[in-house]
């Protein structure tokens, strides 16, 4: 499969600059297309103001602001896109005759290999991917606004698109550092068939005086656990949307209770915005007919959604987290609040709503959910972590579900290698530090030990696999992940591989062989610079330290994978040596941790011969300062551990050391503060 590079987007406004500021900044080749000189310049123009906010809040430098745009070609005229752009994502105006005229330029001036997407909340993406002329390199986006911003992304294949096509498509949407939906042709997609009616049924309720907008916004966002409400929302995006959204979901569904309610019709008539007010309060029955009111639908809609295979109750779910931003998605609320409570609001909005209970919710039992997904193909399979909206993190329910996969995987005769992935932009970030939190504050220590043992069990069945073992480390792989990851024999990392021990600084040590492996891979001093002081990692720096094993363009992953599963499982695994020694950071990790400085660093000390003011051992020492003492003699003690037995007793040594580091006041102010988004304060005990 030959990754997309190169990215015309057709429409340069508020969307489609969003989207190609989007994909410059994740190093895509981008033609800003519209039809006169001076849209594009707009476009260009609402690139640089929210670039020079970026530099303002320091989310980007001077220098990188300059970067993004010098990635951004501006094109006049849809018919001077150029012939060998890889995808091509039109972004006008709603309208199906408007996209159709400009899918008919394309289709005429692109290449064969180019691949047409429409971005659209609401069209039918069959009907637009016959009216493109190449039905079969055609595909749905639904981007979500702000797209530079909001992380999820619908991607919606049409009947006849190419798996070539989708595969490609969804490369490069997770390439964007999206979680991406895929989805069904139906109308709403996935979001909007439960979001657009909770916004009309707010207003339904508005309408027959349940409560004032101001009680309906504050029942809805305590219900939802949500910053605001709907009246509220529709206010910033524009009751104009909402009107048309509704009805066109009310004609294409056949739905009458979807039909624009008359004060919303009547508000838009008049070109105004909802008076919402400050006074929010409302009696106990009416608050209660609102929740009830509001959650049923979304319960009743979701339900459809899944009955309809338009996609998994996981990624309804992942749609409202990550979309939207609600708190919970609709199926986990409804374990939240109790299956048979639930179940009853839906049953209720679909007598109100006149259309019959989904299947799904005839049912007595809580919803269970699957975070890991096992692809078998050609004797490789792929094991996918599969919780985007919460980075991968990993939590009892994943380490579980990815210990079956990996038991199938291994007992599976057909399989040679195993591939792990992680869905959306990490690879996996960490663990799930509320877990830690939590049993601490329970006084449950068993349950930490517990949930890391079997962790260590699951790293096994990569570690002791006769597969050959692969982890796709092309994004962000922390704590817990990077420890994953390093059980695997190799690890593919590309120009976005970022990694870090971020543990000591947190109150606790890497527990899940990161005291281990990273010494057996690169040797003492490199352990130590990537342990005890936390240091990022790019990925120079980890292919240099061997901590990445295969360090290639994104477009030569899948070679690799190939080439890596003809080659079988390395000679040499653990070579206790840096890939690189010559490299600035081997050489200075094997000068400044070298066993005779430790103890002075341990101390809180710079080494001698070494100038505080230089940048690389002033980093050191802050990093260091930031650390609980506790932890990092701890951390320090496993490593030199990894020096002195084999990989099986380091490893039990470190889970032996973990009741004395969560029983610190430490640890659960360095977890607490990393959860409350605050430096912590260690007291070194």
């Amino acid at each position: 499969m030959q990754p997309v590079q190169s990215v015309a987007i057709i429409g340069a406004g508020n969307m489609g600059s969003g989207i190609a500021q989007k994909t410059a900044q994740e190093e895509f080749d981008v033609q800003m297309v519209d039809r006169e000189a001076k849209w594009v310049e707009r476009g260009q123009t609402i690139i640089a103001d929210f670039l020079s906010e970026a530099v303002e809040r320091r989310i980007f430098s001077p220098d990188q602001v300059e970067q993004i745009k010098g990635r951004i070609t501006g094109v006049v005229g849809t018919e001077n896109t150029a012939a060998d752009t890889d995808l091509v994502i039109e972004a006008v105006f709603e309208d199906f005759d408007i996209k159709s005229t400009v899918f008919n330029t394309l289709n005429e001036v692109c290449g064969e290999g180019t691949i047409l997407a429409s971005n659209t909340s609401s069209l039918s993406v069959n009907e637009l991917a016959l009216a493109s002329g190449r039905p079969d390199r055609f595909v749905g986006l639904h981007f979500f606004y702000h797209p530079a911003k909001n992380r999820l992304v619908e991607v919606i294949p049409g009947e006849d698109s190419s798996q070539d096509t989708i595969a490609r498509t969804v490369q490069y949407c997770r390439g964007l550092g999206k979680v991406v939906i895929l989805c069904k042709d139906r109308p709403g997609f996935v979001v909007n068939r439960f979001f657009v009616p909770w916004l009309n049924e707010a207003c339904l309720l508005l309408q027959e005086g349940i409560a004032s907008a101001a009680a309906i916004d504050a029942v809805a966002m305590k219900a939802f656990r949500i910053g605001m409400g709907p009246f509220a929302l529709m206010n910033l995006t524009g009751p104009p949307i909402a009107l048309h959204s509704t009805d066109y979901l009310a004609e294409q569904l056949e739905t009458p209770r979807y039909v624009g309610a008359e004060n919303l019709r009547e508000m838009v008539d008049a070109g105004e915005q909802w008076e919402i007010g400050e006074d929010s309060d409302c009696s106990d029955e009416a608050a209660e007919m609102i929740r009830t009111r509001l959650l049923g639908q979304v319960f009743a809609v979701a339900g459809q959604i899944v009955d309809e295979e338009v996609c998994s109750l996981e990624d309804v779910d992942r749609g409202a987290k990550v979309g939207l931003r609600w708190a919970r998605g609709p199926f986990e609320l409804a374990n939240r609040l109790g299956i048979d409570s639930a179940k009853a609001m839906a049953e209720d909005y679909c007598e109100l709503a006149n259309f019959p209970v989904p299947e799904i919710w005839k049912r007595d039992g809580e919803f269970s959910f699957s975070y890991v997904d096992l692809d078998i193909s050609d004797g490789i399979a792929t094991v996918t972590i599969n919780r985007p909206e919460a980075m991968n993190a990993l939590n009892e329910t994943v380490v579980n579900q990815l210990g079956d996969a990996l038991d199938k995987a291994n007992s599976d005769n057909s399989v040679r290698t195993i591939v792990l992935d992680g869905a959306g932009k990490a690879f996996v970030a960490g663990a799930d530090v509320k877990f830690f939190v939590d049993k601490i504050r329970a006084d449950s220590f068993p349950d930490i030990y517990d949930f890391t043992a079997n962790g260590h069990a699951v790293q096994n069945k990569l570690e002791s696999s006769s597969k050959t073992t692969i982890a796709l480390t092309t994004g962000l792989a922390l704590g817990g992940g990077l420890e994953l990851a390093l059980s695997c024999d190799y690890r593919i990392g590309t120009r976005k591989t970022q990694f870090r021990f971020p543990e000591t600084s947190i109150g606790i040590f890497p527990g899940l062989g990161g005291t281990q492996r990273p010494a057996r891979i690169a040797g003492l001093p490199a352990a130590r610079w990537a342990v005890l002081a936390g240091n990022f990692m790019d990925a120079r720096t980890a292919a240099d330290l061997g901590m990445v094993t295969n360090l290639v363009d994104v477009t030569k992953v899948d070679e690799t994978i190939s080439m890596l599963d003809a080659q079988g499982k390395p000679a040499e695994k653990y070579p206790a040596k840096p890939m690189n020694a010559d490299s600035k950071i081997a050489k200075f990790a094997q000068n400044f941790y070298s066993d005779e400085n430790l103890a002075t660093i341990l101390d809180g000390n710079c080494p001698d011969g070494f100038d505080p003011e230089d940048k690389l051992v002033s980093r050191q020492m802050k990093s260091l300062s930031r650390t609980a003492p506790i932890a990092l003699r701890m951390a320090s003690d496993l490593i030199d551990a990894a020096g002195a037995t084999e990989l099986s007793d380091g490893l039990s040594q470190e889970l032996g050391k973990l009741e004395a580091i969560f029983s610190t006041d430490d640890a659960l102010e360095g977890l607490s503060a990393l959860i409350e988004g605050r430096k912590p304060s260690y007291q070194n005990s």
